[in-house]
């Protein structure tokens, strides 16, 4: 009972850690993966058994080591199994000729690597009691894995799924883990068997096994998911079907002489892929899986990986010869080839980064080998170390070789189409429309922010577009949701809700100019700032969906894109009204307020009804205030159309935000800039309390401009005199 009691609190400690270093690393932008392995060596004799020996032994006694084990060799058989169930033949079906030859001679060149690598490391770091035959056939196989789940996701959080090297990187993978763990299973049967000649029986076991599970396997498969269509759901009973059958398979694979994992890999290879039934046989399967018993295969891992043994200078030159072989052969052989192919230099730099990531796949391999005796400690902690760089280096590699403002133009978008059009009928006249990035997290609530953004933005005299951006924000690393395919699904679900969120806008002629942009991010806030870039945006405005709003403040990613968004920002702040037909624009001469004011002067030249009032506060006892003359030589600049509905209002107060407050009473929208002195601070965000946004009465825009350059209200002039009330409400 004991050792049980201690077993679970050595769960608690593995889930919580990992947890914990893998939010840390997402927060770099790394795979959560990476942070869950580290955290598993931090349990280890490498920095936990360092710093506090005597604890570490008292929490991590060896006695306990069969449990953990036991627990994530189970962890391991349905990891595997969700593999392969994951492995969709929609990733065959793009240039599958090229993928082939690229992604064969990406193992070959590492695996010859790795073996003549082999040739200087068996007399250093082996022993007799293993063959150098199953020495070097099991090192070049470690050299040679890329790990298609990784990748997967890496592909999907830049947006590549849709692109050429996306498509390309995606077929590679594919081929490669099919070729790579056949390459595995034979340096398996050798080392258990000692030579190649004693292995044979065991190859021709495994192909005999791996032809009934494609063939009647298969149709036993496919018997069961006619069930499930029937029934329409996954009952409990043949999910516990599938798992037995799982299991049965894994230890088949066991009995025959290669390893459990292979037969849960290839019976979830096996699974009929039905979208509905390999969604839900994920979503049930995987929380369990990733959440619970993969820490617990890391922290074992972890226990055997000794960052100690490495204690003299030769042997950190060895352990930086493997990292270079591995990197070497990965990426010379799919530059090489996918060159070869005709690829073009900068994509198929980008694919051999990609093709270079190991991540979990090559810890699981590692463990084998330590486990059948065939590396020891040494080796495995030199190849653990080169896993977790190879995998690390992947996305800042990717980025350098293959930045997003290129992945822009790989993806072929409806707005981007329409507008090459545009610019290619009539390049000479062509203008840059104004731009407005709406995000949107709830297509079904808001229709109010994406109407507001449309009666700015549009007007006949300047062409404009209003971008709904819907960002798709995955947690975890391996949730099926965040596959390619799914993610494509999730994505064209997305844009079907925004289109609909389109079609309910009012005038009908403005939903044209409403082009919704949908795409899958890790960091909302920094995407969103990104795709400003890229789409070179006027203004973001951005929802604050708090009906209470109570004591907030304008934090989290609200707050971040205020404080670093390369391009003017707007917060709405709704209060429910749907009109716009009363406008007050409290004004104190500073930058942001002077975007509020241009703001509320599209409003006013865009709709003919609509109202303005500017508000300047001043101070008791000052009977006129010199930015008068300013707002008085704008008003005789602008079309009597326009300068009519404006109205210029000067009240001495002490309090100017108690003076706001009671004016938004009367009207239908408040625009104000980030200013302290309306209660609202750029800088400090979240420090000060944001009064005005916590006690306007009307609904309430909160500008903050980008350039630090004062921008004089006469110089804006000419662009907003120039304009037409055009479109009615």
């Amino acid at each position: 009972m004991h050792i049980v009691i201690l077993v679970l609190v050595e769960v608690l400690i593995v889930i919580g850690l990992s947890r914990l270093v893998g939010l840390a690393f997402r927060s770099i932008k790394q795979p959560l993966v990476i942070g869950e392995i580290v955290a598993g060596i931090m349990l280890g004799p490498s920095l936990f058994g360092l710093v506090a020996p005597h604890l570490a032994v008292t929490l991590f006694p060896p006695e306990t080591f069969p449990f953990l084990n036991v627990l994530s060799q189970v962890g391991l058989i349905f990891f595997m199994f969700l593999i392969g169930l994951e492995l969709n033949p929609k990733y065959l079906g793009g240039q599958l000729e090229v993928a082939v030859l690229t992604s064969h001679v990406s193992i070959l060149v590492p695996f010859s690597l790795g073996t003549l690598l082999a040739v200087l490391l068996y007399p250093l770091v082996s022993d007799a009691s293993v063959s150098f035959t199953a020495f070097a056939l099991f090192l070049g196989a470690a050299m040679s894995i890329t790990a298609f789940p990784v990748l997967a996701r890496i592909i999907t959080e830049n947006n590549l799924q849709g692109t050429r090297l996306g498509t390309l990187a995606l077929t590679c993978a594919a081929v490669d883990d099919v070729t790579a763990w056949c390459l595995l299973a034979v340096a398996i049967a050798v080392a258990r068997t000692g030579d190649f000649a004693g292995a044979i029986p065991t190859i021709i076991a495994s192909i005999v096994y791996i032809g009934l599970i494609l063939t009647a396997g298969r149709w036993f498969l496919q018997r069961l998911a006619k069930h499930y269509l029937r029934a329409g759901r996954l009952s409990q009973l043949l999910l516990a079907g599938i798992y037995m059958a799982v299991v049965a398979s894994a230890l088949i694979t066991e009995l025959i002489g290669i390893h459990l994992i292979f037969g849960a890999f290839l019976l979830g290879a096996a699974m009929p892929k039905n979208e509905d039934l390999v969604r839900e046989l994920a979503v049930k399967t995987e929380d369990f899986v990733l959440i619970f018993l993969l820490p617990i295969f890391f922290a074992y891992s972890g226990l055997k990986t000794q960052i100690g043994l490495l204690n003299r200078p030769e042997l950190w030159l060895l352990c930086a010869l493997v990292l270079a072989v591995a990197i070497a052969g990965k990426y010379v052989g799919t530059y090489v080839a996918a060159r070869v192919s005709g690829i073009s230099k900068r994509e198929a730099s980008a694919l051999g980064w990609l093709m270079n990531t190991r991540g979990l796949t090559e810890l699981i391999v590692l463990n084998i080998g330590l486990e059948l005796k065939v590396i020891s400690p040494l080796i495995f902690t030199m190849l653990v170390i080169m896993a977790l760089v190879t995998t690390f280096m992947t996305s800042p590699l990717l980025e350098w070789t293959y930045p997003k403002k290129l992945i822009r133009l790989d993806v072929v978008e409806p707005e981007l189409e329409a507008e090459t059009a545009t610019s290619a009928t009539d390049a000479e006249t062509y203008i840059r429309p104004y731009r407005i990035l709406v995000p949107v997290a709830n297509p079904s609530t808001q229709k109010g922010l994406l109407q507001l953004a449309a009666s700015i933005a549009l007007n006949s005299r300047h062409p404009a577009v209003v971008n709904p951006l819907s960002l798709i924000e995955f947690e975890e690393d391996y949730a099926f949701e965040s596959t390619p395919v799914e993610a494509d699904r999730l994505i064209a679900q997305r844009r079907q809700q925004l289109e609909e969120l389109i079609n309910t806008l009012e005038p009908v002629e403005i939903r044209a100019h409403v082009r919704p942009i949908v795409r899958i991010s890790s960091n909302v806030a920094r995407e969103t700032a990104q795709i400003a870039a890229l789409k070179q945006a006027d203004l973001i405005l951005v929802g604050w969906h708090r009906p209470a709003f109570s004591s907030n403040r304008l934090g989290g990613r609200v707050g971040q894109m205020l404080t670093t968004a390369p391009v003017d920002v707007a917060v709405f702040v709704d209060r429910g009204g749907e009109q716009l037909e009363s406008l007050l624009v409290p004004y104190s001469a500073n930058i942001h307020d002077d975007l509020a004011l241009t703001l509320a002067l599209r409003l006013l030249i865009n709709r003919e009804t609509c109202l303005l009032q500017v508000l300047q506060v001043v101070p008791e006892n000052q009977l006129k205030d010199e930015l008068s003359y300013e707002l008085n030589t704008m008003m005789e600049q602008l079309p009597s159309s326009v300068r009519d509905r404006i109205e210029i209002k000067i009240v001495q107060a002490p309090n100017p935000i108690q003076a706001v407050v009671e004016a938004s009473k009367n009207v239908d929208l408040t625009i104000a800039g980030t200013s302290r002195t309306w209660g609202i601070e750029r800088q400090t965000l979240g420090r000060y309390t944001d009064q005005l946004a916590i006690q306007c009465s009307s609904s309430l825009l909160i500008t903050r401009r980008y350039s630090q350059v004062s921008a004089h209200l006469a110089s804006m002039l000419p662009d907003v005199s120039s304009q037409e009330p055009t479109l009615r409400s």
